[in-house]
């Protein structure tokens, strides 16, 4: 099956390729779990995060929004910072929960991420590698607004990342088997 330029021959990656980059989400769960992944992403490679993702779904409670605003500055230094299943990085960590805490004080973090592409998914028709962008004025105004409403973790690049992630745009290239089923709907 022709992938995506990215995708190397990972399991790990062919599984997450093949089955959620670029898939729209509209689940708020899933939603806040792909934004603290891309936070946690930043400076390393996305395969990095793909092989920590359950390890951090256990230690952050299935990234409940809740018990992640909660989290004491104990649990992030003791529990946190000592688990060498996750990437221990302080700032990261503590982004969780200021982004955890961001997030509700959102009316609906939903609407407003799907807001910045007018709430359907925008298609792109790339052919090559070099076409699809790291950032787009879009992921630009994404990154204003998050930080604005308290993010962190949230530059335009990360934005972008997030919004190719949760199929905000479909940049699967033209000659990738993906393409096509996304661009059907």
């Amino acid at each position: 099956m022709p992938r995506c330029f990215w995708c190397t021959d990972d399991p790990l990656y062919v599984a997450y390729h093949d089955h959620e980059w670029g898939v729209p989400l509209r689940d708020p769960q899933a939603l806040f779990e792909l934004l603290l992944l891309e936070g946690f992403q930043a400076g390393l490679s996305w395969i990095t995060v793909l092989k920590k993702r359950e390890r951090y779904r256990e230690v952050l409670f299935g990234f409940d929004v809740q018990r992640l605003a909660a989290l004491t500055d104990e649990y992030i230094e003791q529990t946190l910072m000592q688990d060498a299943g996750i990437i221990r990085n302080r700032l990261k960590l503590r982004a969780a929960r200021q982004n955890a805490q961001a997030w509700l004080r959102l009316d609906d973090p939903v609407a407003l991420l799907w807001s910045f592409v007018g709430g359907v998914p925008k298609i792109n028709h790339f052919s090559e590698r070099s076409q699809v962008p790291a950032v787009t004025a879009e992921a630009e105004a994404m990154s204003r607004a998050l930080k604005k409403a308290g993010f962190t973790f949230v530059g335009p690049t990360i934005c972008y990342a997030y919004m190719q992630a949760a199929g905000m745009v479909m940049d699967h290239t033209i000659d990738c088997d993906r393409y096509a089923a996304l661009c059907q709907g």
